[in-house]
Parts: C-alpha cells; structure tokens; sequence
C-alpha cells in the first residue's frame, strides 16, 4: 500500500469500518504487517473490543489481530492475558474499565491479541499524549463497529475508511454512501481565530456576529432550536451547534429563508441524509467545521456477510473515480504487487 508513508507522517490514525464486516480488521492486519518491515515505533490500541475469534453479535468468524514483534500495544487486564505472543509490560494504568486495567505493553514476539482499550473519546486522546514518552512516532486506533466518534479530528489527525458489500451490496449506490461521508470529512474549516474561540464550547448553541463576536443563544440543545424562531438571527445568520445535528435542523434553517452558515465541531457529530444535506447546501446556505480530518485512504471488501459478492475491480474503480483517494482491496494486494520498493525506500531513511 503506497499509503503507509502517510500513515507514518501523522501522529495518530484511526481505522474505521462503515459498516460491520466491512474489512476492517483486515485492512488493520495489513497495514501492521507492512509497518513491521520499518524501523519505526508504532502504538496499537482500540476503542471498544476487536481482534475476536468470532463476531459478537453474528457469531461468525473472523480475523485475529496479528501484533508484529517491537509493537507497542494497550488493552485491558483481561485480555492482556489472553494474549498469544511473548510481551513485557509497560504500564498499568489506575483507571479501570469493565476488563479491568489498561495495560500499556511491548510485544517481544510476534502474536495475535484481542484489543480493548478506552472505550471514550477524551480517554483516546490521553493515550496517544501519553504514547510520546515511550518514542511512538505514530498511534494507530482501531474502531470498533462503525464508530466515526474515534476518527473526529478531536481524536485523531487522520483516518482510513472500510466500506464494502456489507454496507450496500449495488455498487453505485455504495459509492454514492462512502461518497457522502468522505464530502463530510472534507468540510471547509472556519478561519483559525474563530475555530480558536469555538473549541472551548462544549455546550449549547451560539451565534457569531459580523465582527466574530461568539453569543450565547441560550438555547441548551438542537432539540429547543425551533422553539425559538423569533430570536435566533438576532446575532446574525452564522450559527454554531455545539453537539451534533440532524435533518430536523437543516429543514428547519433552510426554511427561514436566509443564508445560513452552520457551523459544527467536525464531520463525526453530522448526522443527516444525502437528500437534506444537498438540500441545505443547495438554498445557499454553508455548512462548515471547527476540525477537519484527513482521509489517507479507502480499503473495500467486496464480500457481504450473506455470501453476496461485487466485482472488485469494479468497485475499485468506480470508488477511484468517485472519491479520488487511494482505495484497495485489502485481501487482494500481495506483497510482491510492486510496493515493496517503497517499504525499502523508506527503511532505508530511517
């Protein structure tokens, strides 16, 4: 994959899968074993539980996570001992989780492990801050179920997407799915002094004047924003949503009649329809974020649970052409598929 250079330039990386068996877990073991062939300390953790012999909710099969020899990797006391490698420990922290303490340890042999690390966001992020003083150049975070939250560039600087036949099984219309999350990713940012101001609201909803003043609109949730249909342009007609938003507030700005910019902390609190969204957008109103994340790339898995499969090649290259990202197919690439020179071009660097 010509992305791992990309992976190793960020400090941290989330890995998520749109759907359940989506390739997921296959996308994270491939990209571990490429970073095997480096000189370059990597951290490995996950939020939630992952790495299973079989789906806790199919009970199917599926794959193991593999942790290569020298990795650094974070999970709970309870699966920490089920672990099948050799490892010495690192730390243990005092916070306990339901499978008991996080334990921060190094793999001295190469072995599968059942991850489960922070199962919140804040506690992601102290994580990877703490990652620094053991040497870890880059973070990964491998998702658990379908949950964007960890790819909020709040948590982590980057993200790779698993889409596939498990999240629709016609091709035109899962390109136009991972489409669609992808143009919510890329979101324009406000400018740097205002998204200063906005990161240290945490609640409730706000206006921003024409001199990018910040106003309390005294409005707690999205839930009371109609209620309040005289007052809410008092300050303006840019509005900050602290939370996350729906097709409920989108109708209800796009009704108004004035030129909106709806501003929200990032793409992952964005929980609307393709039809809305376009809707919003296409009455003249903006729609923007406090962060943005960036997409290395999009792995398929051209598979679906019930047995169904998409041509590969098909569905590679209409995603190619719709997303204009690199896109694999995970369990097709080889390791002699012409990347390899640049695995050694870049141990060479080290």
């Amino acid at each position: 994959m010509p992305f791992i250079n990309d992976i190793l330039s960020h400090r941290s990386v989330s890995i998520v899968g749109l759907e359940k068996n989506t390739g997921k877990t296959e996308t994270l073991n491939y990209v571990l074993n490429r970073l095997k062939a480096l000189n370059t300390q990597i951290a490995l953790t996950s939020i939630g539980v992952d790495g299973e012999q079989k789906d806790s909710v199919t009970q199917t099969p599926k794959p193991e996570i593999v942790i290569p020899k020298g990795m650094i990797f974070v999970t709970s006391e309870t699966h920490y001992f089920q672990k099948k490698l050799i490892a010495e420990i690192l730390d243990v922290s005092e916070k306990r989780t339901a499978l008991g303490r996080l334990i921060t340890a190094r793999a001295l042999s190469e072995g599968k492990v059942i991850l489960s690390g922070p199962v919140e966001t804040e506690e992601i992020k102290k994580l990877i801050d703490e990652m620094d003083r053991l040497g870890v150049q880059t973070t990964i975070v491998d998702g658990a179920l379908s949950r964007l939250s960890l790819a909020s560039p709040a948590v982590t600087d980057a993200l790779i997407l698993a889409t596939g036949a498990a999240l629709s099984a016609n091709i035109p219309q899962l390109v136009r799915e991972t489409a669609f999350v992808k143009r919510l990713i890329e979101l324009p940012r406000v400018e740097a002094a205002l998204a200063e101001k906005l990161q240290s609201l945490n609640q409730g909803l706000w206006a921003i004047d024409s001199e990018n003043r910040v106003h309390d609109l005294e409005i707690p949730s999205v839930f009371l924003f109609d209620k309040r249909e005289t007052d809410v342009f008092r300050f303006g007609t840019r509005i900050y949503v602290s939370g996350a938003i729906s097709d409920k507030i989108l109708s209800f700005l796009r009704r108004q009649n004035k030129k909106v910019e709806l501003i929200v902390s990032d793409f992952t609190k964005i929980f609307v329809t393709q039809k809305e969204f376009n809707a919003f957008l296409r009455s003249g109103n903006l729609l923007k974020t406090v962060l943005r994340s960036r997409l290395i790339a999009v792995t398929i898995n051209p598979v679906a649970p019930n047995g169904f499969v998409l041509d590969s090649e098909t569905l590679q290259r209409e995603m190619k052409k719709a997303l204009d990202v690199p896109v694999y197919d995970v369990k097709k690439m080889a390791i002699g598929n012409g990347e390899e020179w640049l695995i050694n071009k870049i141990a060479n660097r080290k």
